[in-house]
């Protein structure tokens, strides 16, 4: 196992193989490319011809390089051409009996000293190694789809896997320009375990119809940032493929939450299986193609809606980020808005917020000068509610606590004239019990906003049983004015994003008190492997652990899955005061400001 991986053999050319061959071979090593399809060795090589094409016009690459690097792949149907590789890579079909068949034969083909890797996600590695005669050779690594673009690979020991090896394909990642990680073996690993238990419930999502495949897509694109939303990613990955992940982790965590969704089977039984078969969750112009096209499902534009009320001037009840924040969203889109808090001094601290907020876009050039002191002129400090007379939107943004919010939608319901929307901006608590606070719940929605309102597009728009059909076309009206997304949801924990987004969080805390995998390494395979724009460890200690506690109690509490309690490392942590970045400590330590 000293001697250089010069010469690799990749089995298995489907789109993972060949990308995996690509990466090989423009990192100067020798790469035999090996399937039974003599149709898919020609793709493999056209693929791999197009791609350095394309390398050339852009100047990444000469055309003397891309002649060397198609020189280096080399295509073959029979697997002892693999005979003399030092590394061996096998990307066939996600079967136990596929790939021990395949270890078997190679055992048989390569020397003792070659290393043998599988690029399962979902097998055991353990379990594949036992059926080789050196299961100290055999290792996981697992590259990420397209592997020319993701920077992660995963690789995976077993109680058997020699060091040698791993410390061989952990040099080899690295030469690629990867960033490799060491994980243990378990279904799913660390990248694929969080993200396939956060597609399965979304996938249950939409099957009970809480909200549309649209909604939940835009919802986690805009409310979280991520490149693709939870269901165009499960028709990317294919559902088949997901629902044969999630089986491997159910077996081994008996956990709700990786029991596959029952939509998942329904679709790959009737070949539903994504964008390769053209259908999955949505439709597309052709197998292969990225393309959405409508169908029945796609949302039409309704006509004969109900119209939405008026609404000239807004009233924004806190003094917190999140309502100055809000605020300066409504007075930028043309609103007269009255900022109100528990005291003058309060409101005008949070007038001042948002006029700092407003010369920063200044200084960036995102706004003039005239229009930073139109939009300040239009927003009025108040300390009292009273000032709420005449507005005909309140929203309140004050305290996460039901008490505090149902005593100031009692407030609102005296207050407001006769008409006002009333919305809450709470993330986790349940919109019907501010609703009845006042004498009016028909008036009563939920409008979150994500932090910082300013910067962020998503707006959940939470409709309760009560709610009027009039009022939720107001809010939906408003959304747009302010040039924000709707997503309509149900009123239960979580909503949408919250739902989706802290099940996942807490896995990863899970991972992490299981002595699985480290705090860095999970960021980083989230980051590179998932293409999250933070890992789940950076973004709790912004969001802040007790909240975060918090938030997964009430989602716990209302959907009753042993799954959902929240990780004991957690309410360690909360208990020590050690709440994220703004007590300086949470999951890392952070220098005092």
């Amino acid at each position: 196992m000293d001697t250089p991986l010069s010469t690799i053999a990749v089995v298995g050319l489907g789109t993972m193989g060949t990308g995996i061959a690509e990466v090989l071979a423009r990192a100067g090593r020798e790469v035999i490319g090996i399937d039974i399809s003599e149709a898919a060795a020609r793709q493999a090589v056209a693929a791999l011809e197009a791609s350095t094409a394309r390398a050339v016009q852009k100047g990444r690459i000469t055309e003397g390089e891309r002649h060397d690097v198609l020189a280096r792949f080399r295509t073959f149907s029979d697997l002892q051409a693999a005979a003399d590789a030092q590394l061996v890579i096998e990307v066939v079909p996600e079967s136990y009996e596929i790939k021990q068949q395949l270890f078997r034969e190679l055992d048989a083909i390569t020397s003792p000293t070659a290393i043998l890797a599988t690029g399962t996600n979902a097998l055991s590695v353990t379990r594949l190694a036992a059926e080789s005669q050196h299961p100290e050779r055999v290792i996981g690594l697992h590259f990420f789809n397209p592997a020319p673009a993701m920077k992660l690979v995963e690789v995976v020991s077993s109680v058997l896997t020699a060091p040698p090896a791993v410390e061989a394909v952990t040099t080899l990642a690295r030469e690629l320009g990867k960033e490799p990680v060491a994980v243990g073996d378990r279904p799913g690993f660390v990248a694929d375990g969080l993200l396939f238990g956060y597609l399965n419930q979304a996938a249950a999502m939409y099957e009970a119809s809480y909200a549309s495949r649209e909604d939940i897509d835009a919802a986690m694109k805009l409310g979280c940032g991520l490149p693709m939303g939870p269901l165009a990613l499960l028709d990317l990955i294919g559902v088949d493929t997901a629902r044969t992940v999630l089986e491997a982790m159910y077996s081994e965590s008996h956990d709700r939450l990786h029991a596959p969704a029952p939509i998942l089977k329904q679709l790959s039984e009737a070949g539903l299986t994504g964008r390769k078969s053209g259908r999955g969750f949505y439709t597309y112009a052709a197998p292969g193609s990225q393309t959405v096209v409508p169908d029945a499902k796609t949302p039409q534009e309704s006509t004969g809606a109900t119209a939405g009320r008026t609404v000239r001037s807004v009233g924004v009840a806190g003094s917190g980020t999140m309502a100055s924040g809000i605020a300066e969203v409504f007075a930028k889109a043309g609103y007269d808005v009255v900022l109100a808090a528990r005291s003058q001094e309060k409101a005008d601290t949070a007038r001042g917020r948002i006029a700092k907020s407003l010369e920063r876009s200044v200084t960036k050039g995102r706004l003039t000068a005239e229009a930073r002191d139109e939009t300040l002129a239009r927003i009025t400090a108040a300390g009292s509610l009273d000032s709420f007379d005449d507005v005909d939107l309140a929203v309140e943004a004050v305290a996460e606590d039901l008490a505090v919010k149902q005593q100031l939608f009692a407030t609102l319901d005296k207050v407001c004239k006769p008409g006002a929307v009333l919305a809450t901006t709470t993330s986790s608590l349940p919109v019907v019990a501010c609703a009845r606070a006042t004498s009016r719940p028909q008036d009563v929605i939920g409008m979150h906003f994500f932090n910082p309102a300013p910067a962020m597009k998503l707006v959940e728009v939470v409709r309760t049983v009560l709610t009027d059909d009039d009022v939720h076309a107001t809010v939906r009206e408003v959304c747009g004015k302010i040039r924000k997304h709707p997503v309509d949801c149900g009123d239960r924990a979580g909503f949408i994003v919250n739902a989706l987004l802290f099940p996942y969080l807490n896995n990863a805390i899970k991972m992490v008190g299981e002595h699985y995998a480290s705090l860095d390494d999970i960021d980083a395979a989230m980051k590179l492997g998932g293409g999250y724009p933070m890992g789940p460890f950076e973004l709790l200690d912004v969001v802040g652990l007790d909240v975060s506690l918090a938030i997964e109690k009430v989602l716990h509490s209302e959907f009753r899955d042993p799954g959902l309690a929240p990780a004991p490392l957690l309410e360690h942590l909360v208990a020590a005061g050690c709440l994220g970045r703004k007590t300086g400590r949470g999951f890392r330590e952070y220098a005092r400001r």
